[in-house]
């Protein structure tokens, strides 16, 4: 039951996901997870989907390759757009994760970000117990009210496209208010490019792990 609802929550995601991310298109998902919604958005989009995740496994069948959770492997500017779902708040340095979105996404790429934003007592409650249980596997949680999230986009280049607030009960085992972000790089953006290029190193096939037979990703 528990695989189950994981499964469900993923596939609602990946229609949300489908609606802004055109067919075909090549996606990054960082933070994967377990895989599920790259799994769903394979058969939506008929796109490639990648994962990427510090973990050496998904739990299910999908063209993933670990990385060391600072440099993704992958090249500049190969990607149409980014995922990143619920994972910037376990970032130990958010700004740095979205200079490697920008470096790696497409001119006219997107970046749909899923976050909490713990605004009242109860939020931070439940945010409080989420860091506690995760805080001894990736470090210090660090949650942001909306307008600080709209802050640190934009110090790293990127503009929102779109908001959506999100019902807390979407997911009663966390039950927190949270966004739904599409972002697009600014293109008024003085700093054209954050990032010095990054080659990245070939990484090898996983045991168990589908992963692409190319020296890098993309």
């Amino acid at each position: 039951m528990r695989r189950r609802r994981k499964v469900g929550r993923a596939y609602d995601m990946a229609l949300e996901i489908a609606r802004v991310v055109k067919s075909g298109a090549t996606i990054l998902d960082v933070g994967c997870g377990n895989g599920f919604i790259a799994h769903h958005l394979t058969g939506l989009l008929k796109s490639r989907v990648i994962g990427l995740d510090v973990k050496n496994f998904t739990s299910t069948n999908i063209d993933y390759v670990p990385y060391d959770g600072r440099h993704f492997p992958v090249r500049d500017r190969s990607v149409d757009a980014v995922l990143l779902c619920y994972v910037l708040h376990h970032a130990k340095n958010a700004s740095l994760v979205l200079n490697e979105v920008r470096r790696v996404l497409r001119k006219d790429g997107r970046v749909i970000v899923y976050e909490d934003s713990p605004s009242g007592w109860w939020d931070r409650a439940v945010c409080w117990s989420h860091n506690k249980q995760w805080e001894g596997r990736t470090g210090r949680c660090t949650f942001q009210l909306e307008s600080e999230w709209q802050g640190i986009f934009a110090r790293s280049g990127f503009k929102v496209e779109s908001r959506r607030g999100l019902s807390r009960w979407r997911n009663i085992a966390h039950p927190v208010s949270r966004n739904f972000f599409v972002l697009e790089p600014d293109t008024h953006d003085v700093k054209k490019d954050p990032t010095p290029r990054y080659e990245p190193t070939a990484v090898g096939r996983q045991p168990g792990i589908r992963a692409s037979h190319f020296p890098y990703i993309i």
